[in-house]
């Protein structure tokens, strides 16, 4: 790569996750020569307020860029090895930066749940990165991170320490404290707009395999109902972003040339605990579940949700509720043999906010200090696939998580 003027620029840094974004990056790495970074968003006004608001070092640089706005985005991209951004919904203000990081090269990673636009942008830039070498990583917070990277340590410890991979693995939320994401519901609210111009776009939101362009594994589980799981002893309900975490995992899976298998399984639930009133967590939280899809799919009750009740982009948590958050994620994978093998990945932070302002931090590092381009070239990855052991040594050196076999 040609010499540029930033190793990362975090675009939407006026925003709320992209302020946690610039204040991690600050506190963490100022002074650390090898990683010179600028904020970039609208505003330079803007800009100017919140680095000075977060005590931001003044030799930060600032650079005005706007998704309406191509031609900045373009030399916004021109100027950096790696663009974080926090701007979304994706699927109505990602594409420009998309196209221009796969155009210059730049490497790319995002906040993205949304698993329809991806399926859309790998098919119309997948061979645009890999010539031009961008290394471009969606689902780089919360949805998919813990998620990917731990059913790759699981399966890395199963080829270890038994000799053969996991033909099944069940990825089961055990504890998780933290608040819904107001960007999380822009996208969900954009999505549903989106599905109700064009129904095909369902086909996309319900295969499993939509992120494998080519590819149809096995039927996987999927159940809206609560259910009992007798190798976590609890009663399991459904769990929200299941639908874009095991897309991805499962792109993982194909990208790695099927390590785990052709026929890989797994699903995603939360544990809601054993006997009776685990059980009826398990029942309540399904009814909810049910209730809220339907909601949604009403087009007053999805302006109601979207006017009223879902949190703003923009808007989130305090520094004590994000401080005091955390999550506890429990991977169960069975052998071939029946053998089982268990893993853990725990997050130190509330997942939508304090966590996953890390994570995305510390994968734009990986790519542009650890990650050479032969081990990963250009084109449209996972975090697992362009990343793996190397993220997962610097999420728990830096930001907070812990990888771990359980016995």
């Amino acid at each position: 790569m040609a010499e540029r003027d930033y190793g990362i620029v975090v675009y939407g840094a006026t925003g709320f996750t992209g302020r946690l974004v610039a204040e991690y990056l600050d506190r963490t790495y100022r002074g650390d020569a090898t990683v010179k970074w600028a904020m970039a968003g609208r505003s330079r006004a803007k800009l100017e307020s919140v680095r000075d608001e977060m005590g931001i070092s003044p030799d930060v640089d600032l650079i005005t860029a706007d998704a309406g706005d191509p031609a900045s985005l373009k030399a916004m991209a021109g100027s950096a090895k790696v663009v974080i951004t926090t701007v979304g919904p994706y699927q109505l203000y990602g594409e420009a930066l998309l196209a221009a990081c796969a155009d210059a090269g730049t490497d790319y990673v995002d906040l993205c749940g949304e698993p329809a636009w991806m399926a859309q942008m790998i098919g119309k830039y997948q061979d645009a990165a890999s010539a031009s070498g961008a290394r471009l990583v969606f689902s780089c917070g919360f949805d998919s991170v813990p998620f990917d990277l731990g059913v790759w340590f699981l399966q890395a410890e199963a080829k270890a320490s038994l000799g053969a991979v996991l033909p099944r693995i069940k990825g089961r939320v055990r504890g998780m404290k933290g608040t819904f994401s107001g960007g999380t519901a822009a996208s969900l609210t954009a999505t549903i707009a989106a599905v109700s111009k064009d129904r095909s776009l369902l086909k996309l939101l319900t295969n499993p395999f939509s992120l494998c362009p080519g590819f149809s594994g096995p039927k996987q589980p999927h159940s809206a109902e609560a259910e009992y799981d007798e190798t976590a002893g609890s009663w399991t309900a459904p769990f929200i972003m299941a639908p874009i975490n095991t897309k991805n995992v499962h792109r993982s899976n194909f990208l790695a040339g099927h390590p785990y298998g052709a026929d890989f399984v797994y699903d995603e639930r939360m544990l809601t605990g054993d006997g009776e009133k685990g059980e009826k967590r398990a029942r309540s939280a399904a009814r909810q579940e049910k209730v809220q899809n339907i909601m949604l799919a009403m087009a007053p009750t999805r302006w109601i949700l979207k006017t009223f009740m879902m949190p703003k982009p923009g808007e989130g948590p305090d520094k004590e509720a994000r401080e005091t958050g955390f999550y506890d994620i429990l991977f169960i994978g069975e052998g071939a043999d029946g053998k089982v093998l268990k893993a853990s990945v725990k997050g130190d932070k509330d997942p939508g906010y304090g966590s996953t302002s890390k994570m995305i931090s510390e994968c734009a590092l990986c790519l542009l200090l650890d990650i050479d381009r032969e081990t990963t070239p250009g084109g449209i990855w996972t975090p697992a696939t362009a990343m793996n052991g190397k993220l997962v040594d610097r999420l728990q050196a830096k930001a907070g998580l812990t990888f771990a076999i359980e016995s």
